[in-house]
């Protein structure tokens, strides 16, 4: 989405503009359907900024436009609100022709799917680092009564000079008692990292962002997500339905993917157990005991509580802490298997009934997000089985390309920041 009347030329640069008088925007970085990125000046303090231009529709009336800008200002506020290290810096939400613009801290340096297919998968101490980043950015949000709802490896950023660990793009994220511009009755997200209970449309909490991460983890660790499949109805049948097989390349810290791809997000690994465990690995090199369920400790209260509460299943007969191998999915999502398997079955195109709009693997960029692509794929008789794990490090797969993702990833992949790929792999850390 490029302000009409600016050409842009061969280097993705339009004629400068400044926005509220103060930042002057230099050159387009990403773009998507949850808006635009540009690089930017601010020309008050000299320093530089990534500048988030939210869509506008111009074919709203003027009432329901002006309630659009005011959910988008309101939502981004609320994001600003937050602090941590690891989560992007809000600096600044303005409005300039009536259109709402976030400006962001500017982070130089790849994203971690950029990295991914640049230097292939990580080792497990690399993926622990960085899920211990993460779930501290989680567990920021999440206490502030904020849900990412699109974690993936396109929206974790690293920094070049400090490895610093960055969860950014909150663009479709869930502000806790309010309206979302999301919120449309229609699925807004990444499916391959979408936990299955947001596949059935039941309201969620923050147990739905650390599946995410748990999907997020495999794709660090073996260069594909374990849900990956040729058409979006395999994708759907993955997440829902398959037999989960975590890639043999998380080898120590497997049981912590197990425990966040838990499809019952009641018995899911909780953000404190799993932080424990990916820390007692880095500590001592040595796979980490599962964390038992255990109830939350007294004066502590569970995160989800900043959050409506959702209906949940019976518990699973037996006790404390034993997690059976396969158990059958709550009632929303085996409602959401079975519409997979009708559509499947009936070569009905799930990306247009599921997909009116989605963010997809982006580039490298903050808060960059993936073009929308009008959903058009019809469904494959049937999802590709899952490869069985093997006992010893299975050989590693090509690096994910972003294009193949059905409905998810971008046509053409986010310009990357210069210089990004030629650092020096980590692996060997």
């Amino acid at each position: 989405m490029v302000t009409e009347g600016e050409p842009e030329n061969g280097t993705g640069r339009h004629n400068a503009r400044v926005v509220a008088g103060r930042y002057r925007l230099e050159a387009l970085i990403g773009r998507g359907g949850m808006g635009v990125v540009w690089r930017a000046t601010d020309q008050l303090l000299g320093r530089g900024v990534a500048v988030k231009e939210l869509p506008f529709d111009e074919t709203l009336s003027a009432a329901e436009a002006r309630r659009q800008r005011d959910r988008t200002l309101r939502e981004a506020r609320a994001l600003a609100q937050l602090s941590h290290p690891n989560i992007i810096v809000v600096h600044d939400v303005v409005e300039d022709d009536e259109r709402p613009y976030i400006v962001l801290e500017l982070i130089e340096g790849p994203s971690l799917a950029d990295r991914i297919a640049a230097e292939g998968p990580v080792d497990a101490a690399e993926a622990a680092r960085i899920g211990v980043d993460l779930l501290g950015a989680l567990r920021a949000a999440h206490t502030a009564g904020v849900l990412h709802r699109d974690l993936k490896p396109a929206n974790v950023l690293l920094e070049d000079d400090t490895d610093r660990v960055v969860l950014t793009d909150f663009g479709i994220a869930q502000v806790s008692g309010s309206t979302t511009l999301t919120e449309t009755g229609s699925f807004v997200g990444s499916p391959e990292y979408t936990a299955p209970e947001r596949m059935s449309g039941a309201r969620t909490g923050p147990e739905a962002d650390l599946w995410s991460l748990g999907a997020l983890l495999c794709t660090a660790l073996s260069g594909e997500s374990p849900f990956r499949r040729d058409s979006l109805s395999g994708i759907l049948h993955a997440v829902v339905v398959d037999e989960i097989r975590p890639p043999a390349e998380a080898g120590p810290i497997l049981p912590v993917v197990r425990g966040l791809l838990e499809r019952d997000p009641d018995r899911r690994l909780d953000a404190d157990g799993a932080e424990r465990m990916l820390t007692a690995f880095l500590v001592t090199g040595r796979t980490p005991e599962s964390a038992p369920l255990e109830p939350m400790p007294s004066g502590r209260a569970p995160l989800r509580r900043r959050f409506p509460a959702r209906r949940t299943e019976t518990s699973v007969p037996g006790t404390a802490g034993e997690r059976p191998v396969r158990r059958q999915p709550t009632k929303g999502v085996l409602v959401a298997a079975l519409a997979v398997a009708a559509m499947a079955g009936a070569g009905v195109s799930a990306a247009a009934l599921l997909l009116q709009d989605r963010n997809g693997d982006g580039g490298g960029t903050p808060t960059s997000t993936a073009p929308e692509t009008p959903p058009g794929e019809t469904a494959a008789p049937g999802p590709r089985p899952p490869a069985s794990v093997p006992t010893t490090t299975s050989p590693r797969r090509t690096p994910p390309s972003d294009a193949r993702s059905t409905a998810v990833t971008p046509t053409t992949p986010t310009p990357t920041v210069p210089g990004a790929s030629s650092r020096p792999s980590r692996k060997e850390r």
